[in-house]
């Protein structure tokens, strides 16, 4: 069930959230970072 949460979340969150691949993760603003951490977070956890 965890899986599944996780797999829809990530659905959602690449419908809604914007997308930093293209900008410098050093000139990232500490929100924009805080983005990219729980996208990745949701993205590790719907992987396992």
């Amino acid at each position: 069930m965890k899986k599944s949460f996780f797999r829809f979340l990530n659905k959602v969150n690449k419908a809604v959230l914007p997308k930093y691949s293209k900008k410098d993760p050093m000139k990232l603003t500490k929100f924009e970072q805080a983005v990219v951490a729980y996208k990745y977070y949701v993205l590790i956890n719907s992987l396992d």
